[in-house]
C-alpha cells in the first residue's frame, strides 16, 4: 500500500479508539526511529552521566552498561506490543487508560508528563554544563548553564510549535550526524589514542578512588553498592524510546513502524554507547583527576584529539543533544494535547486546540515550555543540579515503564493478537525479564544520593493528586470514562 491508503487505514484505525484525524501524519519509518533513536541520545546519556560514574563507581562501572541494555531492549519490546495494539498519541496514559482504568492511566499520564518536564531541563542543561565551556573554552557558572539552558528551550519551542515536518527534518538530519559523529569519534579515539600510546587497558577494571572493599555488594537498607550505583550511567542514557509511540497519530503504519522504532533504537544505542564509553575510559589519563571535572567526557576528547578536531566532534555533539531535547519537547507537548482532548489536563480547552496555522499543538508547546522554564528556575538554586535532574529523569520513566509491563503481564492474554508485531513464544519471557530489570532499576533508587530526585517526584505528585482529586469530586468515575472505550472493550473480546 501507498501512503495514501495507509493513511486511510490509519485513520479508521483511531476512528475506533473514538478520535478523528487531527494531525498530519507525515512521520515515516526513519522518522519514526529517528525519534526514538533522537530521544535516548547515547550522546547526552553519556556526557551527563560519565563524570557521575566516575565518582561513585569509578571506570570499572561502564561494565554495567551490557546489563542495562539487555534490560532495556526487553522494556522496548513489551511497550512494543501495547504500541502496535493502541496505536494511539499518549502512548502510556492511553495504554493503561484503556487496559487496565482511567483514573490508573491519568496517575500515569500526571508522571509521564512530569518526567517529560525534568528530562527537557536535564538533557538542555548538559549542553551548558558539560560541553559548551570547553568547546568555546570558558568557565562555566550556575548563572551562565541557566540562562544558556533557558535560550535553549526557547529555540526549540519555537521549532516544535512553528512546524512538525521541519522539526522531524531538523532531528532526522542531526540523528544522522550523531551516528555518523559518533561513530567517526569512537574510532579516533581508539585510533590516535593506541597510535600515541595513550591506551590504559588498567581503566577498564579500575575502581579509581573508590575503596576495593563491598565495591560489588548489593548495598544496605539506604546506600546502594559502588558497583550498582554504576546502572545509573545506562539507565538514565537508554529511556524515551518510547517517544515513537507519543507520535502514533502522525506516523504511517505505527503498529508496524513505530515498535520497531523502538527496539531498533534501543540496540543502535547500546552498541554504540558500549564502543563509545570504552574507548573514552581507555583514554583516560588518571581517573581519579578525571572524576573531579565537571566536563570529563569532553575533556578526554580534547585532550587526545587536540583542538580543531575536538571543536568540530563536540560542535556535533551538541546538534545531537539539541535534538535529543527538541524530541523530548514534541513527546511532551503531544502527551499534554492527548490528555487535554480528553478532558483530563489542568486547562484542558486551551491545550486541545491545534494551530489552524502551524497544524501543530501550538498553545500545549508554551505552557510545556513555561513548565520547563519553571522547573529550570528552582533547579537553579541546588548545588547539585544535573544530579538531581538525571536522578528524578530516571526514575520516572522507570515507575511509568514498570506499570505498563505489570500491566501487560496481567492482561496479556485478553490483548488482541497484532500480526504486525508480536512476539510470539517470547513474549512471557521477555516480559519477564523486563520486570526482573525495572524491579532491580526501582531498588537502586533507595540510596540517599537521590533524596532530591524523590522530592522533585513527590512535589509532583502532590500536586496531580490534588487536580486528580477535583477531577473526580466534580465528574465522579463514570465521568473519567476514555472517548469509546467500548470499542477497545469489543477488541478485547474479539469482536
Amino acid at each position: 500500500m501507498n501512503n495514501e491508503q495507509l493513511d486511510r487505514s490509519d485513520q479508521a484505525e483511531l476512528a475506533q479508539f473514538g478520535y478523528d484525524q487531527s494531525l498530519d501524519r507525515t512521520t515515516g519509518r526513519f522518522a519514526s526511529f529517528a525519534v526514538a533513536f533522537a530521544f535516548v541520545s547515547i550522546a547526552t546519556g553519556i556526557f551527563t552521566t560519565y563524570g557521575s560514574v566516575l565518582n561513585t563507581s569509578g571506570p570499572a562501572g561502564i561494565w554495567t552498561w551490557p546489563f542495562v541494555v539487555v534490560g532495556q531492549t526487553a522494556v522496548a519490546l513489551v511497550l512494543g506490543m501495547l504500541a502496535s495494539r493502541i496505536p494511539v498519541t499518549g502512548y502510556a496514559y492511553q495504554w493503561v487508560s484503556r487496559v487496565a482504568n482511567p483514573i490508573l492511566g491519568w496517575v500515569v499520564g500526571w508522571v509521564a508528563v512530569t518526567f517529560l518536564v525534568v528530562v527537557l531541563v536535564a538533557v538542555d542543561y548538559t549542553i551548558a554544563a558539560t560541553v559548551m565551556p570547553v568547546l568555546l573554552s570558558y568557565t562555566s557558572s550556575l548563572t551562565t548553564n541557566v540562562l544558556v539552558t533557558a535560550t535553549v528551550v526557547l529555540i526549540q519551542a519555537c521549532l516544535a510549535g512553528s512546524s512538525t515536518k521541519w522539526s522531524e527534518r531538523v532531528n532526522s538530519a542531526a540523528v544522522s550526524a550523531e551516528l555518523i559523529g559518533m561513530l567517526i569519534l569512537t574510532v579516533l579515539l581508539y585510533v590516535v589514542a593506541a597510535f600515541r600510546g595513550q591506551t590504559h587497558t588498567k581503566n577498564l577494571f579500575s575502581t579509581g578512588a573508590i575503596p576495593h572493599h563491598d565495591y560489588m555488594s548489593f548495598g544496605d537498607l539506604i546506600h546502594a553498592g559502588p558497583w550498582m550505583l554504576g546502572f545509573m550511567l545506562g539507565a538514565f542514557t537508554i529511556v524515551g524510546f518510547e517517544s515513537a509511540a507519543n507520535l502514533a497519530e502522525e506516523t504511517h503504519d505505527p503498529e508496524r513502524v513505530v515498535p520497531r522504532a523502538m527496539w531498533q533504537a534501543v540496540l543502535a544505542s547500546g552498541i554504540l554507547g558500549f564502543l563509545f564509553i570504552v574507548a573514552v575510559t581507555l583514554a583516560v589519563q588518571d581517573p581519579v583527576a578525571l572524576a573531579k571535572s565537571s566536563t570529563p567526557v569532553a575533556d578526554v576528547i580534547r585532550h587526545t584529539l587536540g583542538g580543531a578536531t575536538s571543536s568540530v566532534l563536540l560542535t556535533l555533539i551538541v546538534v545531537a543533544i539539541f535534538a535529543c531535547g527538541l524530541v523530548i519537547m514534541m513527546s511532551g507537548v503531544r502527551l499534554i494535547w492527548a490528555m487535554s482532548r480528553d478532558e483530563r489536563f489542568p486547562g484542558w480547552k486551551h491545550w486541545k486546540q491545534v494551530s489552524p496555522r502551524f497544524h501543530t499543538p501550538l498553545r500545549a508547546t508554551m505552557l510545556y515550555t513555561v513548565i520547563a522554564l519553571c522547573v529550570l528556575g528552582t533547579a537553579a538554586f541546588s548545588e547539585n543540579v544535573l544530579l538531581t535532574l538525571f536522578g528524578a529523569a530516571t526514575l520516572l520513566p522507570a515507575c511509568i515503564y514498570l506499570a505498563s509491563v505489570l500491566l501487560f503481564l496481567i492482561k496479556r492474554k485478553s490483548l488482541p493478537q497484532h500480526a504486525k508485531f508480536d512476539l510470539g513464544v517470547w513474549e512471557r519471557p521477555v516480559a519477564v525479564t523486563a520486570l526482573v530489570w525495572l524491579l532491580f532499576e526501582l531498588l537502586l533508587f533507595r540510596d540517599t544520593s537521590f533524596k532530591d530526585a524523590w522530592m522533585y517526584v513527590l512535589i509532583m505528585m502532590a500536586i496531580g493528586a490534588v487536580y486528580l482529586a477535583a477531577l473526580l469530586r466534580h465528574r465522579g468515575r463514570s465521568g473519567m470514562a476514555m472517548p469509546d472505550m467500548h470499542s477497545i472493550d469489543a477488541e478485547f473480546e474479539g469482536r
